[in-house]
């Protein structure tokens, strides 16, 4: 699979489906969706941010770099003791690639290991790439396989990695994320709900690949998943200038402070859900990057921001991206996470 990224900072285990699949814009996607077909069977047209929204990213990237480098730091760090030097990334696509390369590069600069990486698929409802995991398992011992996401919003991939990975003894169902506001994962950089600069895009910092695919007309059944390759937006690529804004404050960012959560966002999802009337928990979507994810490629009903940050710099782009959708807005006394966006149900789906 072809990606903006260089060769040596991740190999992507999934089939090019580059021309093959017509992207849909997000109504008409989001009616199909609500209808019964599985999003993994699409491909969402790419977002293409206005000048106003990049400018807002540029000052996330500005005011975060030191936040989202500190938990690469401390993710990185427990990486090494849980794994020892015997360690391979695998991130799962896409969130997770540009992150499995920044922990790669710590790795390297902090402790020496030439840690290998890799990009596989896992799909909400229809599991992980097993003919990707085959390939790992083919060359590496089961115990030495890290998975790496970039972070969890209420777990649901997290769920659905458990449960896939217990049919590959060995291979440990522990993820490793730098924000995890859910409480589920010891090998985070921060329970805090982090704003990771690369949430605010979609392919243009995530090597131009697209969200990865499944459907029986293209992926045979001795396939990887698949995903696309977004070469005509490459004058908008933005995947290096990210992961060099982060490696360049590795070394001098401030620690971050230990969060303590007394409770799952699983819990506080279900509240929120049950608050507004949603009958369905995944058409709430918490933490900054799941709502970010939300205004970039769902039919968003409302946004909640916690109470008190309603001016905070890490909420800039939500705000932004909500002003162009003509998505309101709405300050809630949320408490593990910063943000929550809520998916509107269609009336005519």
């Amino acid at each position: 699979m072809q990606s903006s990224y260089r060769a040596e900072d991740v190999t992507l285990l999934l089939k090019d489906i580059t021309g093959q699949v017509q992207p849909l814009e997000t109504k008409e996607r989001e009616k199909r969706i609500q209808s019964g077909i599985h999003y993994c069977e699409m491909l969402p047209a790419e977002y293409v941010p206005t000048p106003k929204y990049i400018e807002a990213y540029e000052q996330a990237l500005g005011c975060e770099a030191d936040h989202t480098a500190a938990a690469v730091r401390r993710c990185g760090d427990k990486i090494v003791q849980e794994k020892g030097e015997d360690v391979v990334l695998v991130s799962l696509a896409r969130a997770g690639l540009p992150i499995g390369i920044l922990l790669k590069w710590y790795l390297k600069k902090e402790y020496g290991l030439e840690a290998s990486h890799y990009g596989i698929s896992i799909i909400r409802g229809r599991g992980i790439d097993r003919n990707a995991m085959s390939y790992l398992l083919s060359r590496y011992q089961a115990s030495s396989l890290q998975m790496v996401d970039g972070w969890i919003g209420k777990g649901a991939i997290l769920k659905e990695l458990r449960r896939e990975l217990e049919v590959f003894p060995g291979v440990s169902a522990e993820l490793a994320v730098l924000s995890d506001p859910a409480n589920l994962t010891r090998l985070c950089g921060t329970h805090e709900d982090l704003l990771i600069p690369s949430s605010c895009l979609n392919c243009t910092v995530s090597g131009l690949v697209s969200r990865t695919f499944l459907r029986s007309d293209i992926i045979g059944p001795e396939d990887f998943h698949g995903a696309a390759f977004y070469g005509e937006l490459k004058e908008q690529d933005r995947s290096y200038e990210f992961l060099n804004a982060i490696a360049s404050r590795l070394e001098t960012a401030p620690d971050l402070p230990e969060k303590i959560l007394s409770h799952s966002g699983l819990e506080e999802a279900q509240d929120i859900a049950d608050h507004f009337g949603v009958s369905n928990i995944n058409f709430v979507k918490p933490g900054i990057g799941e709502a970010t994810r939300v205004l970039l490629r769902r039919l968003p009903w409302k946004v909640l921001v916690r109470e008190g940050e309603e001016q905070s710099g890490e909420l800039k782009h939500l705000y932004q991206l909500a002003w162009e959708k003509g998505v309101e807005v709405e300050s809630y006394p949320l408490q593990n996470y910063k943000a929550c966006g809520i998916i509107k149900q269609l009336a005519d789906a």
